[in-house]
């Protein structure tokens, strides 16, 4: 297998990116030819710097190199990293691989004191950052090219404000187009604004709201699977809770409303979307109540807090406050659906 280095520090704020990386060195320390090599995963409780350098420490059985791979080190602290991970990152064992994963936020980012011990370790720091909204098209072109497709700047444009500004996302479109010029009657080389159109997947937007009207209707499989769908092509939890809540809201001024005896003709009237789509979500907020509305609200605001490292004095933590993004967001779904 290709030689693993010491350290290593994945972070910025294209979480899809970190994500694809984080399953790279997976594969890589797990595929054929690493069959000696351990790989151990902390998160949670047990991703802080103490625990990582407990982990540093501890003994194993295994033989070959060891891999250590911690997940959510955007919420570290620099004088927790400089008072016991760096002095152990600066003996790192031998045969041991630290692979550090920060999905970082405008407010949450990976400690310099951690970019300065990986550098002292010997090892690889790796920025996923987003491109610039304006810079989209361009980079969108560039991509296509290199999957051999043709891509004007009208098409470009027309597959940003279409599909949204999240990489990941937009790379999986242009996967799509490519594989779909293979088995239908398009030129597959050339992709113009009407293909884009007609082919690609709508924003977050949408899909977001989905999700919101599946908890609506207390599908927690539907749910779910929307949810499961928005973080694999590179959705952002933040914005998620935003998209989601502002639906709840509106929501419940629904469910207020039609509670009042105000018609759901009247109702519909003042809702700013497609009649069909209109239709069904006054029939989801009919049969649910402005109490369970109200409750998944606080639910969303409960899983924001516990998202961003819970509340700033630790005594008002919840036990929730440690957990994973995708858990704390499983569990929220969950007892949204269930009325909880």
């Amino acid at each position: 297998m290709p030689e693993l280095k010491p350290a290593y520090l994945i972070h910025g704020d294209d979480h899809g990116a970190v994500a694809e990386r984080r399953a790279g060195l997976r594969a890589l320390a797990e595929g054929p030819g690493a069959d000696a090599t351990s790989v151990e995963v902390l998160e949670g409780d047990a991703a802080t710097p103490a625990g990582t350098t407990e982990a540093l420490a501890a003994m194993t059985l295994a033989i070959g190199r060891r891999v250590i791979v911690v997940e959510g080190v955007e919420r570290w602290r620099q004088a927790d990293v400089e008072g016991k991970l760096a002095p152990a990152m600066g003996q790192m064992p031998p045969e041991t691989t630290l692979a550090l994963f920060a999905r970082e936020e405008s407010r949450a980012k990976a400690p310099e004191a951690l970019h300065e011990a990986v550098r002292a370790a010997g090892g690889q720091i790796v920025a996923q950052m987003t491109v610039k909204q304006w810079e989209l098209p361009k980079w969108a072109r560039e991509q296509a090219s290199r999957m051999g497709l043709s891509l004007d700047a009208a098409a470009a444009k027309a597959l940003v404000a279409q599909v949204g500004d999240r990489q990941q996302r937009l790379l999986r479109e242009l996967e799509k187009l490519a594989l779909e010029g293979d088995s239908d009657d398009h030129d597959g080389a050339t992709v113009d604004a009407q293909r884009i159109e007609d082919r690609t997947a709508r924003s977050a937007e949408w899909r977001a709201y989905a999700l919101a009207d599946a908890l609506v209707g207390a599908s927690a499989r539907e749910a779910t699977a929307s949810y499961l769908r928005l973080r694999e092509q590179g959705e952002r939890l933040s914005g998620l809770i935003y998209l989601m809540s502002q639906r709840l809201r509106d929501a419940l001024a629904v469910a207020l409303r039609l509670q009042q005896g105000e018609s759901a003709a009247a109702v519909k009237r003042g809702l700013r979307m497609p009649s069909r789509a209109a239709d069904r979500f006054i029939a989801d907020v009919a049969r649910s109540d402005p109490g369970r509305l109200q409750s998944a609200l606080a639910a969303l605001a409960d899983l924001e807090l516990d998202s961003r490292g819970g509340a700033v004095i630790a005594s008002q933590r919840t036990a929730f406050a440690a957990l994973g993004e995708d858990t704390l967001a499983l569990r929220a779904i969950a007892k949204i659906a269930a009325g909880h």
